[in-house]
């Protein structure tokens, strides 16, 4: 049945016909039930067809006799070609007629009746039953066709050549894989980070087969995955000195930032308006404070002019550290091992732990008390 309704569906038919015909069409076949059915037919002399089941059908011959075929719709292809014939004209369906007209049957309904007079019983051939149509993606019903779509093909290729040798990952083509957030806002889908992993960890497998053995097909497969660089983004902004030869530089520790503009000078430093012993109290963070300057022996060439805030004044010597060394690098690039090694360029990304319900503190417990 499925050639019957390709050939009567194909594209040449649709093209010939018109959407009302088309329709009709559609409606006659939604009668024709997928699967084995039975065909039944009989019709008493008063004019009244028996009634006939959902599910089965069956045929009644000229002789009177009921015999059902289980095996197909058809009893042979014979049967089938020649209602073929009947309906299209080479291969374009025919006009059909208004439904009901003159007798109340449908188009599909065929009545013979005998040249004699005798009361014999008609052949009879009626369908009843009925077909879906089906969409055309397995994923039509999901509420992530396009991952679904590229999770069926990716896991058939995954089957089929999964276990082909692999190359080292240092011999393979690098490439940019898409991010679950990139391909959820790509496709405008709603997915998991558990089912993008696994699709991540197929393509990855599939991207090592080796060159030689890698079957056509598989780059179409991976190529949703594949992230687009642009030559733009990659590069990195260089830093320069503004008009007034200052280089600006932005350090952070726990809640405290600092921002420190470095210009070539004496050695004068600032902070919030203040000399540095009047923002930092402590020995340790006026250290802290000049610890860039000192490592890289730079003390007396260049002044620093500085705004901290947040924090406590810890957070702000270490912050203000960050800040100053980044502003050395702009001037003098060539500092950049010394200050590494100093650790003055190194982000300290410890924070303060925050306290917990029923604990004093982060962590300490109450006092324990037996009575």
């Amino acid at each position: 049945m499925a050639s019957l309704r390709s050939s009567l569906l194909s594209q040449k038919a649709v093209a010939a016909c018109s959407s009302r015909q088309i329709s009709r069409l559609e409606r006659q076949f939604s009668l024709i039930r997928v699967g084995s059915l039975h065909l039944a037919a009989s019709k008493a002399a008063s004019g009244n067809i028996a009634a006939q089941t959902r599910h089965a059908t069956t045929i009644s011959r000229d002789s009177g006799s009921q015999t059902p075929i289980s095996s197909s719709l058809f009893g042979s292809d014979a049967e089938m070609d020649a209602l073929l014939d009947s309906l299209t004209t080479d291969g374009i369906p025919k006009p059909l007629p208004d439904e009901g007209a003159g007798r109340g049957l449908s188009p599909f309904d065929e009545v013979t009746r005998p040249a004699s007079g005798r009361n014999r019983r008609a052949n009879v051939f009626q369908l009843e039953g009925y077909a879906r149509s089906l969409p055309v993606s397995a994923s039509y019903f999901t509420r992530q066709p396009t991952f679904n779509d590229n999770l069926i093909r990716l896991q058939q290729i995954y089957r089929k050549h999964g276990n082909l040798p692999l190359v080292e990952a240092s011999q393979v083509n690098r490439i940019t894989w898409h991010t679950l957030k990139d391909f959820k806002s790509g496709n405008g889908e709603e997915i998991t980070p558990a089912e993008y992993k696994r699709c991540l960890a197929m393509v990855k497998k599939l991207h090592r087969i080796h060159p030689r053995l890698k079957p056509s097909g598989i780059d179409e497969t991976i190529a949703p995955f594949v992230r687009t660089i642009h030559q733009a983004d990659t590069q990195i902004k260089k830093k320069i000195l503004d008009r007034f030869g200052r280089a600006v530089g932005v350090g952070r520790r726990k809640t405290s930032t600092a921002r420190a503009w470095v210009v070539e000078g004496t050695g004068e430093m600032i902070v919030n308006g203040k000399s540095l012993s009047g923002s930092f109290g402590r020995v340790h963070d006026r250290e802290s404070a000049m610890w860039a300057l000192r490592a890289t022996d730079r003390t007396d060439k260049y002044n620093v002019w500085a705004l901290v805030e947040g924090g406590g004044t810890t957070g702000q010597a270490e912050a203000l550290t960050l800040a100053v060394a980044r502003a050395l690098l702009i001037h003098e690039p060539a500092l950049k091992t010394a200050l590494r090694k100093a650790g003055c360029i190194t982000r300290d990304a410890r924070m303060v732990e925050r306290k917990k319900h029923g604990r004093v503190k982060a962590r300490k417990r109450p006092a324990w008390v037996k009575r």
